[in-house]
C-alpha cells in the first residue's frame, strides 16, 4: 500500500517536472548486483543428463543393438564425440580387455557451434546402429560415449554410460 501511493505521488511529480513515466518505473523495479534491472533477466537452468538426453538399448538381432536418444527440446548431441566398445571377461582362451565395436551414425545437422566449430549435430532422436564384432559373455558391458549442449551456451561434460549385455 505505501509502494502504491508513493508511486502515485512520483508519478505525479514526474509529470509536473515534465519527465517520462518510463524513467519513473525504471527506479522502481528491483535491481539485480550488476545495479540492471531484473524484470526481463531469465537465466535457463540446465536439465540433468537423464531429462536432457535420455537414451535406451535394445536388442535388434543377435548380434545387433540399437541406441535411441530422445533429446530433450532445443539440445543436441555431437557427432564426433560418439564411441562404443564393449568389455569383455577374461576366458580360459583370451584375456579380458576392450574390444570395439562396429556402429553406424544417421547423417545430422551441420551447424556451427560455439565450442568446437563446424560440426555435426543430432536433434530430436537419434539412432545408432551396433554390431558387435563377438559373442558378448555373460559379464560382457556396452560402453556408450557422447557429449551434449542446450542450444543456449550450457555444455554436458562428456559421458560415458555402461550397459550390461546377455550372453
Amino acid at each position: 500500500m505505501i509502494l502504491k501511493r508513493l508511486a502515485t505521488i512520483l508519478t505525479t511529480t514526474t509529470l509536473l517536472f515534465g519527465l517520462g513515466s518510463n524513467f519513473l518505473m525504471a527506479q522502481l523495479l528491483p535491481r539485480s548486483s550488476s545495479g540492471l534491472t531484473t524484470q526481463s533477466e531469465t537465466v535457463p537452468v540446465p536439465l540433468s543428463l537423464e531429462e536432457a538426453f535420455p537414451f535406451y538399448v535394445s536388442e535388434v538381432s543377435p548380434g545387433r543393438l540399437r541406441v535411441d536418444w530422445f533429446l530433450a527440446s532445443k539440445h543436441y548431441l555431437y557427432r564426433h564425440a560418439f564411441k562404443f566398445s564393449m568389455t569383455a571377461a577374461a576366458t580360459g582362451a583370451g584375456q579380458a580387455g576392450t574390444i570395439s565395436v562396429d556402429f553406424v551414425l544417421p547423417e545430422g545437422m551441420e551447424r556451427t557451434d560455439q565450442f568446437f566449430g563446424e560440426i555435426v549435430a543430432y536433434y530430436d532422436n537419434v539412432s545408432v546402429d551396433i554390431s558387435l564384432t563377438t559373442v558378448p559373455g555373460p559379464d560382457s558391458i556396452l560402453i556408450i560415449e557422447y557429449q551434449g549442449c542446450a542450444d543456449w551456451g550450457f555444455c554436458y561434460p562428456p559421458q560415458r554410460a555402461e550397459h550390461r549385455l546377455k550372453p
